[in-house]
């Protein structure tokens, strides 16, 4: 079979390997392209004063770690963007598709894995909400797939709604890679939490060993299937 190209958009750094990490490993196995772009800088939404320069050390470290946990899981090209954390809001949304835009056109990928809609984070809905105005199906797009995951201390920490509950349709059995995936996550120490915060590693394997159970595997990644094209284009 033809390698696959997929495209990973992530909000803040770790939110890639926690959304997708042991799929991504698994892509990468079996020798596809995968490419991740990070559009927040994952730091400054934590300050009560926010100044990107006064946390540049801490800029320089996270995105070491990025480099690290992405290389773990065989991570073709990795690109950051350094949007205001938990503030992209404050961003044109024009300017944050555009950003996508030029990344779809460059990569061409086959599939998308971004974040789910009804997320708690609003930078993890903001992302969501520009993939698919960036996706939208023109004759020209080479996608053929967009998938939604959920990461652990967000997704599953908003309120319940019907509408926007995140409901998984797609599993992808990660038994072989799910190890890959808590390795590449020891790489963000500063963004993992103790035993039992729901952004621990075991939490982050509980929630694997849980979602395999749901389709009869040892350990999955759920997800939400945004659009899927079956056939010729």
């Amino acid at each position: 079979m033809k390698p696959k190209r997929i495209l990973v958009v992530a909000a803040h750094p770790d939110d890639e390997v926690l959304g997708c990490g042991a799929t991504m490993a698994k892509h990468s196995i079996n020798r596809d392209e995968v490419h991740v772009v990070i559009l927040a800088e994952g730091i400054t939404g934590r300050d009560e004063n926010c100044s990107l320069r006064k946390r540049n050390d801490d800029l320089r470290r996270l995105k070491g770690s990025s480099t690290k946990a992405n290389s773990i899981l065989g991570v073709k090209s990795l690109n950051f963007h350094d949007l205001p954390d938990n503030r992209m809001d404050s961003v044109d949304m024009l300017m944050i598709v555009k950003i996508i835009e030029a990344h779809l056109k460059h990569i061409k990928p086959d599939i998308v894995y971004t974040h789910h809609f009804g997320d708690l984070n609003i930078d993890h809905r903001i992302v969501n909400s520009a993939v698919m105005v960036a996706c939208r199906p023109q004759p020209e797009n080479h996608l053929r797939e967009i998938l939604f995951f959920e990461v652990s201390s967000s997704t599953g920490w908003q309120a319940p709604d019907l509408s926007q509950a995140f409901t998984p349709n797609w599993f992808e059995d990660v038994s072989s890679t799910l190890s890959i995936k808590l390795n590449a996550l020891q790489s963000y120490k500063s963004e993992m939490r103790p035993w039992p915060h729901a952004r621990s590693i075991k939490a982050v394997e509980h929630l694997a060993r849980w979602r395999g159970a749901f389709v009869g595997v040892e350990a999955a990644e759920a997800f939400y299937l945004g659009r899927k094209l079956i056939g010729e284009k």
